[in-house]
């Protein structure tokens, strides 16, 4: 390869100016490196000051990255967007079936009550706290029998302790209530215990709760066992006695548990007239029971006392189950 001589100063001119190149390079990059060591004696915390611009940079451009990752709108598929579609509709739909259910129950208790839907429940509370104190004073009075249950198991007395809520809150709603005394109840017992957790508000009761036995608060003339077991049906309801029911619930049936303590202290028994008024009706298990709850009592007592119709009032506390129908009754 011939190379003339022509040639010679323009390949030194190229060769100076690719030295010049290096050598600028070559400051550059110990400027750097001295930057770089600077930066490393300057910073006590061991991060350079390029590191940190740099972290920096990076912090403000995580943003931007997150809002692109985590976006719901932009990066959700046709299917998901669907999907969320249908569950707003779903929960809509919802929301106007509970508001048309509510507007249907109101306008229902309207119809029922009447003028009563035009009192406040403040109001309402007030008025019952008034019918009930009354009924102490000049009401009939019930004594429920709570010194018989050491014959009964825990799940029966949180049994009795239900059948007490329900006897309560059926005589508030009752237009002449009775008042209700709760006899031979110790606060240390285990229904107390029941009853207040089974039973809000329970220490709130207006009601009277007595740990003496019902035969020593009250004259015994004036006192009327009201048990199954009893030959004598109850034919009316007297201001001028205190009817007693035998807190009781037995599942093992121990009978006339309540007769035998009435006849000890000598009191007069009567039992509902389920015999006068009602007839067996035929059912699969041949069972027939004159055996009530306290609350199904007294919703019997309440009723009659409030109605004086015996087939009324045993309409409402007997239930089918018992196996008894009125008589001359199409059920």
């Amino acid at each position: 390869m011939n190379i003339g001589l022509n040639d010679w100063p323009n390949t030194g001119q190229r060769t100076n100016h690719m030295d010049w190149k290096l050598e600028g390079s070559t400051q550059k990059t110990k400027s750097l490196v001295l930057q770089g060591q600077e930066g490393v004696v300057e910073d006590e915390d061991g991060l350079s000051a390029s590191f940190q611009l740099l972290q920096i940079d990076m912090e403000c451009e995580c943003p931007e990255s997150e809002t692109l990752s985590t976006g719901s709108a932009p990066w959700c598929s046709k299917n998901v967007q669907r999907k969320q579609r249908h569950w707003e509709r779903t929960v809509a739909a919802k929301k106007s079936r509970r508001k048309q259910e509510k507007e249907r129950r109101k306008a229902c208790r309207s119809e029922n009550l009447g003028v009563c839907t035009q009192h406040s429940k403040r109001f309402l509370r007030v008025l019952t706290k008034e019918k009930l104190l009354e009924a102490k004073h000049s009401g009939p009075r019930l004594c429920i029998d709570l010194s018989v249950t050491h014959h009964m198991s825990k799940k029966e007395m949180s049994r009795l302790a239900g059948q007490i809520r329900r006897l309560y809150g059926s005589n508030k709603k009752a237009d002449k209530p009775f008042w209700i005394c709760l006899t031979g109840f110790t606060t240390d017992s285990l229904l107390y215990e029941e009853c207040l957790r089974m039973n809000d508000g329970f220490s709130n009761y207006l009601l009277d709760i007595m740990e003496e036995d019902c035969f020593s608060l009250f004259p015994l003339e004036t006192l009327v066992y009201l048990t199954p077991d009893s030959e004598h049906a109850l034919e009316d309801v007297d201001l001028n006695r205190v009817y007693i029911l035998g807190g009781l619930v037995d599942e093992s049936i121990q009978k006339k548990v309540t007769f035998q303590k009435a006849q000890e202290h000598s009191v007069k028994t009567a039992r509902l007239p389920i015999q006068e008024y009602m007839v067996r009706r035929q059912n699969e298990k041949n069972y027939h029971s004159e055996i009530l709850a306290i609350n199904q009592v007294f919703d019997i007592l309440s009723t009659f006392f409030d109605t004086h119709n015996w087939p009324e009032a045993l309409k409402k506390g007997v239930s089918p189950g018992k196996g008894y129908v009125l008589q001359n009754s199409k059920e």
